[in-house]
């Protein structure tokens, strides 16, 4: 296992994201250059930082050149991409993120790229799908379990401790001829009269007494049950061949010290099997344990135990289980209740605006009023760029002024949340769907949807059926919810930018049931 944030790969695609959220952190940009994304060379960040006047990301925008191409795309793709969808577009799009993160870190780096998508993935799942967000909760230091059953070219070398639980097809113990723990304990720990256990130095076997030599006694035991312990997990860690082998030094004379893993190995294999001693032309003889040349006697046999009966209940088929119900989404009433002809052009483009307007509304709240018109153009410059700049004007003019009217000061009010999930079921209906903007105190809750067609009606009797029915199912939802508090719900016609408040009576002849 390692931490998920610890391998390079995984750093550098973390530093992707921290650019596009700050891209003004010299520190990260740094990091980012010399990264196998850009991959610039340290000479060359040394003479692109050196002598700038402003942040690291102006000066490589004023150099230009792949690099600032590079860097400017990875800051167009955070405006509107999930944390997946951002990371999967840079290792697997024109960026080519993944070979180049592969070409420098090598093949171990797949498993650690793959495994920060599937985190991307857990989070979205979880979550509002926001890098920030991201960001903060990969911080967690989650772990990552690497599968050392994956086929790779390589050879592991580990501990037995750090091989628990694995096997491969071939094993090799190369440090067998190692003898058993010597009894020459540093110190022991006694406690006496119930007090801090202290260490206290043991001397010498012969001169041990009393606690003293209980404890190292204790001490030596729990060694040589360890060291044999550690001998099953590691000859038991081989699927096809086990190779037992180590260095002898010249005072062991060819033998292997008593109590190593390669001696109590090699008795086992003297009471089991036949030896032979052959040639060998590398090691000049060889000594041969070949099996199955010893007659075997078969254990006696255990009489099987009689069969138990089988119990009525096993004999009886289970009971059908009823289906769940289908969740209702109220956003599809009107699609379920109402025939509309194929859209044409204009019907094309009105849809289009009322997506525009949607994601404006969802995103300008957030932004300092002085700031909203900036950036309600930028992103429409770059979402809308097919449309002409009056056409984006009056997209941005009409979001602008919706947000900035007094009378939807709690619609858009920092304590309102936008696209705000909600699920929740009411009698035998499974209701869930996505409101446009909520407000819930501690006292009401309050449920607005925009409409943005042309069609504005006057008053709450003359909305669309399927809109009462959409909005009754919100409200209905949102009772079960939060109980105890006043729910209220409203339609918001962009067109005309009016607020229809949908009054109780009206609400509960289109309840949902």
């Amino acid at each position: 296992r390692l931490r998920l944030t610890a391998p390079l790969a995984v750093q550098d695609c973390l530093a992707l994201v921290r650019f596009a959220l700050q891209p003004d952190d010299d520190l990260t940009t740094a990091a980012l250059l010399t990264s196998p994304f850009i991959g610039l060379s340290e000479d060359e960040l040394f003479a692109l930082a050196h002598a700038r006047r402003g942040t690291l990301w102006s000066a490589v925008r004023d150099a230009g050149g792949a690099a600032a191409d590079t860097l400017r795309a990875v800051l167009a793709l955070a405006d509107f991409a999930a944390p997946y969808e951002f990371l999967e577009h840079i290792l697997s799009g024109p960026l080519g993120g993944r070979a180049k993160l592969l070409a420098r870190l090598g093949e171990e780096a797949r498993d650690q790229i793959a495994a920060l998508l599937g985190q991307a993935l857990a989070f979205e799942a979880a979550n509002a799908p926001s890098l920030q967000g991201f960001l903060a909760w990969i911080a967690d230091d989650i772990d990552l379990k690497r599968d050392p059953d994956a086929p790779v070219d390589a050879v592991r070398i580990m501990t037995v401790h750090g091989a628990k639980g694995l096997q491969a097809p071939v094993v090799v113990l190369a440090d067998a001829t190692r003898p058993l723990p010597r009894d020459d304990a540093a110190h022991v720990m006694l406690s006496l009269d119930d007090s801090a256990p202290v260490p206290v130095f043991p001397g010498g076997k012969a001169g041990r007494l009393g606690l003293v030599a209980d404890e190292a006694d204790a001490l030596a035991a729990a060694r040589r049950a360890e060291h044999w312990r550690l001998m099953y997990v590691a000859l038991t860690r081989a699927e096809d061949l086990l190779f037992v082998g180590g260095a002898l030094g010249v005072n062991d004379k060819g033998i292997a010290p008593e109590g190593s893993w390669h001696a109590a190995v090699e008795r086992a294999m003297i009471k089991t099997w036949d030896m032979a001693v052959e040639d060998d032309p590398d090691w000049g003889a060889v000594r041969i344990h070949r099996a199955g040349t010893r007659a075997e006697t078969d254990p006696p046999r255990r009489a099987a135990p009689p069969a138990a009966a089988v119990p009525d209940w096993a004999r009886t088929p289970a009971p059908v289980e009823a289906r769940p119900p289908r969740p209702l989404s109220p956003s599809a009433i009107a699609a379920d209740d109402v025939a509309h002809a194929p859209p044409g052009p204009a019907a094309a483009a009105a849809a289009r605006r009322g997506q525009l307007l949607h994601t404006l509304f969802e995103r300008l709240p957030d932004v300092a009023p002085p700031d909203r018109a900036a950036a309600a153009t930028a992103w429409l410059a770059r979402a809308a760029a097919d449309l002409d700049a009056g056409a984006r004007d009056r997209i941005s003019s009409t979001a602008l002024g919706i947000i900035a009217d007094p009378a939807f000061a709690d619609v858009f009010g920092p304590d309102s949340l936008a696209e705000a999930p909600i699920a929740a079921t009411v009698g035998d209906i499974v209701i869930a769907g996505t409101v446009d903007r909520l407000l819930v105190t501690a006292t009401r809750v309050r449920v607005v949807d925009f409409k943005t067609g042309a069609s504005v009606p006057a008053t709450a009797a003359e909305v669309a059926p399927y809109h009462l029915k959409q909005m009754a199912a919100y409200v209905a939802a949102l009772r079960v919810i939060f109980p105890g508090r006043q729910v209220e719900a409203a339609l918001l016609y962009t067109h005309a930018a009016r607020l229809i408040e949908l009054p109780d009576t009206v609400l509960a002849a289109n309840a949902p049931g």
